[in-house]
């Protein structure tokens, strides 16, 4: 066949060729046998070297309030600190923490609920995440904001909170 011009934009301006043909050589299938010989400590290397970068990369533009900045993370981490007294796993995994507000001064504000309102430690825990955040190095001052709205439910756990209490 013969290449055909065909113009691209409807004034014209912009003209490309066509080359049609009736059939294209299929390339070949990539083997495993024709993989580089590679040993079992050299894969393990590989991996380990992948997964050691991948690991330690940290966000490049974080601010210290924003999610994978230093202040922020140590919020998450005093959280992850305080567990419900009626279940063996800690209040962030759990999915009672709806969100963390870290301010450029250094303000946290906390939403959170509880499994119910009629929850036994529903005076003392608002109290308990509030002194911890506020005890994290660089938090000027924390406040705690108590909702029922959404209400809390098994979905808003995490995985590991899920394994931990045998629902995986």
């Amino acid at each position: 066949m013969s290449p055909e011009s065909h113009d691209e934009t409807p004034n014209g301006s912009g003209r490309f060729t066509v080359e049609e043909v009736d059939s294209a050589p299929t390339p070949p299938r990539a083997r495993v046998e024709d993989a580089p010989a590679e040993s079992a400590g050299d894969k393990l290397e590989r991996k380990k070297d992948y997964l050691e970068g991948f690991l330690s990369q940290k966000p490049a533009d974080a601010s210290a309030g924003e999610p994978g900045g230093a202040l922020y993370e140590a919020v998450i981490a005093a959280l992850r600190d305080i567990f419900d007294p009626e279940i063996p796993v800690n209040i962030y995994d759990l999915g009672l923490i709806y969100g963390v507000e870290v301010s450029n001064e250094a303000s946290v504000a906390v939403t959170m609920t509880l499994t119910t309102p009629h929850c036994p430690v529903a005076e003392s825990m608002p109290g308990e995440v509030e002194l911890r955040v506020s005890s994290v190095p660089g938090v000027r001052d924390a406040e705690v904001n108590l909702v029922w709205d959404p209400p809390w439910d098994p979905a808003k756990m995490s995985d590991e909170a899920r394994l931990e209490l045998g629902m995986l």
